[in-house]
């Protein structure tokens, strides 16, 4: 298509360079229509060849495929929401996981790429169509760059495609409504023995041994950074999302439309 294009540019070239010659010493309408056409449609289409070339002499050059970089971006913006709330990050089951960052293990360099994508060390037998290509024996070991731990997997795990856990029930369970009073008591009691003793709940509770406070009565909320107040399973705050958390909360009908305008500029300023 290179060479195509080089010729069809010296045929516009003398056509252009004889434009003022008198209409009949030159080609019909129709040829000059279809060199038109076909400029057109062989530049487009040599520009996207170009940049499939590109990217896949590029993908060839660090040893990665489409779907492993989507793989590499994936991970990298994992290890950055994970940086929020201290290295660990919520599975879509509910499940508390630690992310680390992983190196991706295939690039092993330049040359060895190219050696390895091409089947040879031989440039010349790379623009042959029969030149040779990588073998099927090797087809399932591929050479690692060391970078990494071998008991480590690439690529690493994805939290929010981690199988949700399955909830045990007990037996004796009523799932057909039948006695749901007493269903409830005895789920109650179960919760009282594992938080501690009904005066424990009622007085504010005490601590469980995990961590967490076992009264109702208790206001204190703490996100899964460690500091007072709600955040969601991202490690997100209000204030993230504009939101002014000291604010007194008043319905939405008292507030003065000057007010919320005035709140509404200094979100923006800040």
């Amino acid at each position: 298509m290179s060479l195509l294009t080089y010729h069809l540019f010296i045929r516009a070239s003398t056509l252009l360079s004889n434009r003022n010659l008198p209409a009949y010493l030159g080609p019909p309408t129709w040829a000059i229509a279809h060199l038109f056409v076909l400029i057109i449609v062989n530049s487009i289409t040599l520009f996207a060849l170009s940049i499939l070339l590109v990217r896949a002499t590029y993908s060839l050059a660090i040893n990665t495929t489409m779907i492993e970089s989507w793989e590499i971006e994936r991970h990298e913006a994992l290890v950055d929401r994970a940086r929020k709330t201290g290295g660990w990050v919520y599975g879509s089951g509910g499940q508390r996981v630690r992310v680390e960052r992983q190196e991706f293990p295939f690039d092993i360099g330049i040359w060895k790429n190219l050696v390895q994508g091409m089947g040879t060390a031989n440039v010349v037998a790379w623009f042959l169509p029969f030149g040779g290509a990588p073998g099927i024996e090797s087809a399932a070991s591929f050479e690692v760059n060391g970078f990494e731990d071998e008991e480590k997997v690439w690529p690493p795990l994805d939290p929010d495609k981690m199988p949700r856990v399955q909830r045990k029930v007990d037996e004796d369970v009523d799932i057909q409504g039948v006695g749901e009073v007493e269903e409830f008591r005895r789920r109650q009691a179960k919760d009282y023995e594992r938080w501690g003793t009904r005066e424990d709940v009622e007085e504010g509770g005490s601590d469980d041994g995990d961590g967490y406070e076992s009264g109702y009565e208790s206001e204190y909320e703490e996100g899964i950074d460690g500091e007072e107040g709600w955040t969601n399973a991202e490690g997100d705050r209000l204030r993230d999302f504009g939101v002014d958390e000291d604010a007194e909360l008043l319905p939405d009908d008292e507030i003065p439309l000057g007010e919320l305008l005035r709140l509404r500029k200094a979100r923006a300023f800040e």
